[in-house]
């Protein structure tokens, strides 16, 4: 089989990339116009960075099998449209993943946040039990060599998915193309703007998403919106809410949110048949997903955790979780706006509040990358009002951010750092552990 990623340094596209790579009849080749570590060292040693960066409608030949089309290509892609002229078939990134796996139970984990996590509870529970399953995950788990992996044998499939568009040439959410026999939905809050400009446009992606489901519906019960999706499915498919997890196993993973993923993670597990004793067991040494409230640095006075939390629902949860977990210690929340969301204007007023339980609450963003994304300015002043924090620290050069981050006392201190992005620079582990080495 030979296949051709266009725009192949795409997280998942990467990885995919890799996973087919490894197997021995298939040769994969890629393109991109620019490729960023990790995917750019991950791809050079797997011998699959492109020569060229750019787009070369010459590796288009028809000798081609397919052609796996990344989000981030432009519908007019010289690539793309030599690939159409020839005839080759084109799939998008859920596209394939869907033809890989239509004979086997999927089990698919979607919601404005907490699905990476849960999707990696799953996948930690299966491999501990011994059970194959093919896989697509949006962050790296411990014991896991790849984000994406798919196989002849296993009878299961468990996807994170996405609600963000599918490719140039499709303009639906991704997750609508996984047909899920068992999924869970942990809970809706706006996000992706630029894709759903109103709440109700929102809500209407996973409401589709739901009609897909084919046996069960697993669902946050506190949530307003989800119990609505359920009572218009209930007599088509079976529903179950969830809530926290109450029991006495310890674990490794803290917070409110965390221990609602679990109880999730436990409910679609017991559809295959695992015993939720079992799973109690099997997940009390789960440490939890790379990026995901991962702890960076520790002494005795001080520590430190990273976070992908860029959302106000993701960002409140993740601040909630670390002041439940660290009452007696001063807490210093760092975040970056980084997506398309954060940065527009009118979205901010979604971050009233989110960052209240916080000692001292600091947000960093960049008016080069509003400027990128082809956005209006927005101000200091803007960020403060719409966290409504007088006291609100906000930065826009990283170099003073990383220079007053590092100089601050930490005596009885948990720092909390979270992004999508990299704070424009910012080794943050390198950070952590610098002024843990300073305590």
């Amino acid at each position: 089989m030979r296949v051709h990623f266009i725009a192949i340094g795409g997280a998942a596209m990467h990885n995919l990339a890799m996973e087919l790579a490894a197997r021995k009849n298939y040769q994969v080749t890629g393109s991109d116009y620019e490729i960023f570590d990790p995917a750019l060292s991950h791809l050079r040693e797997a011998g699959l960075l492109p020569e060229q960066m750019g787009w070369h409608p010459e590796r288009i030949t028809s000798d081609l099998d397919a052609v796996i089309l990344g989000m981030h290509a432009r519908e007019d892609n010289p690539e793309l449209l030599r690939a159409k002229e020839l005839g080759i078939p084109i799939y998008s990134f859920p596209q394939y993943l869907y033809e890989q796996t239509k004979n086997k139970t999927r089990i698919v984990i979607a919601g404005s946040h907490g699905k990476t996590t849960t999707t990696a509870m799953i996948l930690y529970v299966l491999k501990q039990l011994g059970i194959e399953a093919d896989y697509m995950v949006g962050a790296q788990i411990q014991g896991f060599e790849r984000m994406v992996h798919l196989s002849e044998s296993a009878k299961y499939a468990v996807f994170e998915g996405d609600e963000y568009l599918t490719s140039p040439l499709d303009l639906r959410s991704k997750f609508l193309w996984y047909k899920p026999h068992i999924a869970i939905l942990t809970g809706i809050a706006w996000d992706h703007i630029n894709v759903f400009p109103t709440w109700d446009s929102y809500v209407d992606t996973f409401r589709r998403f739901t009609h897909t489901i084919d046996q069960t519906l697993i669902y946050f019960g506190q949530d307003r919106t989800l119990v609505q999706l359920a009572r218009e499915n209930e007599e088509r498919i079976q529903c179950l809410p969830y809530d926290s997890y109450q029991g006495d196993v310890p674990m490794q993973v803290f917070g409110k949110h965390n221990m609602q993923n679990l109880q999730a993670a436990c409910l679609a597990c017991q559809q295959i048949g695992i015993a939720p004793d079992t799973f109690y067991r099997t997940i009390a040494s789960f440490t939890g997903a790379g990026n995901r409230l991962e702890k960076i640095a520790e002494t005795d006075a001080f520590v430190a955790y990273k976070d992908f939390a860029h959302s106000p629902s993701k960002l409140q949860a993740t601040i909630n979780a670390v002041r439940e977990h660290h009452p007696e210690r001063r807490l210093i929340a760092c975040m970056e706006l980084h997506t398309f969301s954060s940065l527009t204007a009118d979205f901010l007023p979604q971050y009233k509040d989110t960052m209240n339980q916080a000692d001292e609450a600091i947000v960093y963003f960049n008016q080069h990358v509003i400027e990128h994304k082809h956005l209006a300015p927005i101000t200091v002043e803007d960020v403060k009002k719409a966290f409504g924090r007088d006291d609100l620290f906000v930065y826009t050069d990283s170099r003073q951010l990383h220079d007053d981050l590092l100089h601050k006392d930490y005596r009885n201190t948990a720092l909390l750092m979270m992004s999508s992005g990299t704070f424009d620079g910012i080794n943050v582990k390198e950070l952590a552990q610098t002024i843990a080495n300073s305590q």
